[in-house]
Order: structure tokens, then sequence, then C-alpha cells
């Protein structure tokens, strides 16, 4: 291909906060705009990308994948060559809603696929047949008058299709939203920190911020064995993952010591950064999307620099990466997570301010989340290209939809 391509996600909850989805956003390298919306031929090669390329295990994980189409991708024969158990297809609100459409659009519910309608704002009497076939409705909230969302919601009532809110970026709007009835929620208001006055850590996330303190301090061997100790849990994993690392060696791990020099600070640390997000007890409102995010944040970082830095810069950028998302799990300031961990200045400046290198990197991962991007500039980082971008990105959903698992 002439130009690096982007696969963006935007996660898709359920109003248990479970992650159910993603949108997938095409972007082209040209500043990150899905500019292939108008254009069959790219649309398609852009689809033969994610699916026969990439793969669509890799673009989803275990998870649902939502597709938008514009017209000419909707009457056209590249439809059957995608997997109608993994996709829903989004009619995007710009096609023409005619005779013709509802007619394809019977024909693709028969052969199996899940339709939902893109941006639905108001009752028309063209869109009416549309109601009776789709699966779902998406309704954005940016759009929406919020005065008539009532009304909205009780007449699409009267057809048995489920209600996604788009642009839900506040924890307000999310409960709006749950009052209303909506059964799916996509934004990214999980991401959100939401400080909470005087909070407490469990017991559990004590435990394993106290682990990275060890570790990020260079404690003696014996303290972060003693700290292990002292979770049954814990240790039983580490066991479960030391004896995982040594299956090709012929020999069994039984100890926790033996664990910690097996596997060496570096992936102990990494280990305990990832079990924060998805291991972080009850009180952590959204366990799930976060790990999602923080890994391809600090795997992309780390796949960005793997081949141009030496290995202690490519550590420091997994671990900001993966721990620039800690304020909005714990619910506690980000500088007072940092204050109790011995980090280099490096990523703390990155983490606090977006400064450095490492601040650099950590902003062009963060923008490659956003659903419309102004066009990405690396000239500050002169080492990477948009094909680099492109690549890392791609091996990092991958490493993180494993974890998802």
């Amino acid at each position: 291909m002439n130009e690096p391509l982007f696969l963006g996600r935007q996660p898709i909850l359920d109003q248990s906060h479970n992650l159910v989805g993603y949108e997938l956003l095409f972007r082209s390298g040209d500043g990150n705009s899905a500019r292939f919306s108008d254009n069959l031929v790219a649309t398609a090669t852009v689809i033969n990308h994610v699916i026969s390329e990439l793969g669509i295990d890799v673009a989803l994980g275990p998870y649902q994948g939502f597709i938008n189409l514009n017209e000419s991708l909707l009457m056209s024969d590249i439809i059957e060559f995608l997997p109608k158990d993994k996709l829903v297809l989004e009619i995007l609100e710009t096609v023409t809603i005619n005779s013709s459409i509802i007619e394809r659009c019977r024909q693709l519910k028969t052969a199996g696929f899940k339709l939902a309608i893109d941006d639905f704002i108001a009752f028309s009497e063209d869109i009416l047949p549309l109601l009776d076939i789709v699966d779902i409705v998406k309704i954005d909230m940016a759009l929406t008058d919020p005065h008539q969302l009532d009304e909205i919601i009780a007449r699409l009532g009267k057809w048995p299709v489920k209600l996604i809110a788009e642009k839900v970026e506040t924890e307000e709007q999310f409960d709006r939203c749950v009052q209303l009835g909506f059964n799916l929620f996509q934004g990214y208001y999980f991401a959100r920190p939401h400080i909470i006055s005087g909070k407490r850590l469990s017991h559990s996330e004590i435990t394993l911020m106290k682990l990275m303190g060890l570790i990020t301090g260079d404690a003696e061997l014996k303290e972060i064995e003693e700290a292990l100790k002292g979770n049954p849990v814990l240790s039983y994993n580490l066991l479960k993952l030391a004896n995982s690392a040594a299956s090709g060696l012929g020999r069994e791990i039984g100890s926790i010591r033996a664990a910690i020099t097996l596997l060496g600070r570096k992936k102990l640390q990494r280990w305990i950064q990832i079990l924060i997000y998805s291991n972080s007890g009850s009180k952590a409102k959204f366990p799930t999307p976060l790990l999602q995010m923080a890994a391809m944040r600090g795997k992309t970082m780390e796949n960005l620099v793997a081949r141009k830095k030496e290995a202690g810069f490519v550590d420091m950028a997994f671990m900001t990466g993966s721990m620039s998302l800690l304020d909005a799990l714990l619910a506690i300031p980000l500088p007072e997570i940092i204050s109790s961990l011995v980090l280099d200045r490096g990523v703390k400046e990155a983490l606090l301010n977006r400064e450095g290198e490492l601040g650099k990197l950590l902003s062009v991962v963060e923008n490659l989340e956003m659903k419309s991007l102004p066009e990405i500039d690396l000239s500050e980082l002169p080492y990477l290209t948009l094909h680099d971008l492109s690549i890392a990105h791609a091996e990092a959903l991958s490493w993180a939809n494993e974890l998802g698992r």
C-alpha cells in the first residue's frame, strides 16, 4: 500500500461497564482522517487490510466489531466477505434511505448480518421501514437535543432494537443514559479520572502499589519476596506465570524467590503494572476497558522505540504508557500515585505534563484513540515515521487482546 493505515478502536460497554465491542475506525496516513468513506475502492482496501492482512481476531480479540458502511459499500458485493458473526454493519446517516436500500438491508439481515442505524436523530417516513429491520440504533449524545431524548427513546420502544448512546464523555451523561434505557455506551467517559477525595485503596491495590514501589525503588530481593508472600493469590499467580515461562526449561518453579529470579525485575514489574488494571478488585469501575487501553498505550510506545533506543528507554516507554490511566482506575490524583513510586524523571515528566521524549510519545498514542484527529505530528520524534506508527499499533493490538483473554 502507498500509505500507512491505522485501525482505531472505540470501546463499547454495557450497563455493567463490561467491554462488549469496538467501533472500528479506519484512518489513512494523511493525518488520520477517515477519507476512505466516499471511495469504494479505498474502503475495500482498508477492509482487506483489517480482515485479511491484520486479521479479525487481532483487530477485535474476543469482542464484537461495528463497521461503518456508506451507500456504495452497502450495495457492493464486498459485504459478503465480512464475518457476520463478528461484525455489526452500521448504516451511516449520509445514506439516502430508499426502496433499494431497504431491500438490500433485508437481504443482509436474511443472510445473518446484524444491522445498526448510525447517528439516529429524528423519525421520518423513509426511516420507519428500516427500523423494522435493524437490530441496533445509535444515538449521538452530542447531536441530539437532550429535551427530545425522552420522546425519542419512548417511541423507539415500539421496535425490538438495542440502543447505543454515542459520545458519552462524563459519568453524569452515562447515568442519564442508563435512566433513559440505553443498553450500550460508546465514548471515553470510563477513562476520565473521577477523583474521590480521601479515597482508600483496597487491600489488593495497596499490595500491588507497594510491590511497584519496591521494584521501581530497586529494593532487595528479600523485601519483594516478603511482600508477595503476604498475598497468597498473588503468590499463586506468580508461580503459575513463572512455571509457564519455565515450561521449555524442563524444570518446575516451586518458590517465590525462584519465580522472581527466573522472571527478572523488568518482567515482574510489567506483570504487576498489568495486574493493577485487571485485578484491582471490585472498587475498580472499569477494569477491562482500562486494561485494554493501558496495555495498548504501553505496548505501542514500546514497539515504537524498540528498534531505535536502548533497552532501558524501551522499558520506560512501556511503563509510561501503561501507567497513564492509573488515576482513572484508582480514583486518586496521578501526582499522589507517582509520589509513592521511585520513577525516572523522564517518566514522571511524561505522565504529569506530557513533556520530554516520553511525553511526546505518549501524546501520539493517546491521539490514536480518538475518533477524529488532527494530523499526527512526528516532527519532534524524527526517528519515527507514520509507517512505524502503523506497524507498532497493529502489533500492540494482538498483544493487548491476549491480556483480555
